[in-house]
């Protein structure tokens, strides 16, 4: 498998910052969603890549480890491990590459498959680490009376899509692994792209290892007439002139219902009210939500009639 430069997916240096990270990562996210994308593979491709290249760099952890041995940072702790073993008996050379170069260095016996995309079965796991070690077979080892070694399982992957009215409050959600269901709450207001890890819900451990962890990424659809930003929403009302004039109430949607809005006279086009806690609910902050910001739009009557223009006319004399 090539290797796939997590930093050149996100457009991003080497030395960027968590806040840059998230930022390109929402940015290329919203471009490339399967959603706006429905028949472009490519981009569905893409989708993929930067939610990968996500998961590992705004993890700080993780980050490290793909930083230090590029493609292979998934198995950096058995390699180092199997270095600490080989330096007490004479060593060996080669290693892992960085995260511009990527894969192993040589040194290495054995010559066993393996693939380098984190999906492992137990077989390939086990002949994986013969060929580091030299170990039996079966994938266990017994060394320098330490007992058998064992390995945490994979992690798993999954991505959930909710549509945005589904997170106005929380809820509970039953996701199908495969072999098993868990049942977890979706918290409200969770972010289109946002990433929680579900612990020991990832692959069974190897020789009595800890479970590996689920990371679970929310697909967020916006199926709504306003615009997300963060928690605030923005919506565009359309008002008639005479009420931008003289002002008047208007009744605006908001997700919790219709509420009555007071429009103060002379009002402009492109006027913006705030109406405060009646945007996004904030995650895990409970009875805490953003802003909804209300756009006016003065639309101008069409099909006067005679008697209209004339006192058009005369309002216009009067305004010189």
């Amino acid at each position: 498998m090539d290797f796939i430069d997590y930093y050149k997916v996100l457009g991003l240096e080497k030395n960027a910052s968590e806040a840059e990270i998230k930022k390109a990562y929402r940015k290329l996210a919203r471009k490339h969603h399967p959603d706006l994308n429905p028949d472009n593979k490519a981009s569905q491709h893409k989708f993929q890549q930067i939610n990968e290249a996500n998961e590992v760099l705004s993890d700080p952890e993780k980050r490290k480890k793909y930083d230090k041995y590029g493609k292979e940072w998934q198995h950096a702790d058995a390699y180092e491990e199997a270095q600490k073993r080989q330096s007490a008996s004479g060593g060996f050379g080669g290693g892992f590459g960085g995260a511009s170069g990527g894969g192993f260095g040589g040194g290495f016996g054995g010559g066993g498959q393996y693939r380098t995309t984190g999906d492992f079965s137990e077989s390939e796991f086990s002949d994986f680490f013969e060929s580091m070690f030299g170990g039996a077979s079966g994938g266990s080892r017994r060394s320098s009376g330490r007992g058998t070694r064992q390995f945490k399982g994979q992690d798993f992957n999954a991505s959930l899509r909710l549509n945005l009215t589904d997170i106005i409050s929380s809820q509970k959600q039953t996701i199908d692994l495969g072999e098993k269901k868990i049942r977890l709450t979706i918290p409200a207001g969770v972010e289109d792209g946002q990433t929680i890890k579900i612990k020991g819900y990832g692959a069974e451990g190897m020789n009595g290892g800890p479970k590996g962890d689920l990371y679970l990424t929310f697909q967020v659809f916006n199926n709504t007439a306003f615009q997300r930003v963060g928690d605030d929403l923005y919506k565009t009302v359309e008002i008639d002139l005479y009420k931008a004039l003289l002002g008047g109430e208007i009744q605006v949607d908001t997700l919790s219902g219709k509420v009555k809005l007071k429009v103060k006279p002379e009002s402009q086009s492109d006027t913006k009210v705030k109406l405060k806690g009646k945007g996004m609910p904030k995650y895990k902050k409970e009875n805490q939500a953003g802003d909804l910001y209300v756009t006016y739009k003065v639309v101008l009557p069409k099909d006067l009639t005679d008697k209209e223009k004339k006192l058009f006319k005369e309002l216009s004399k009067l305004r010189k």
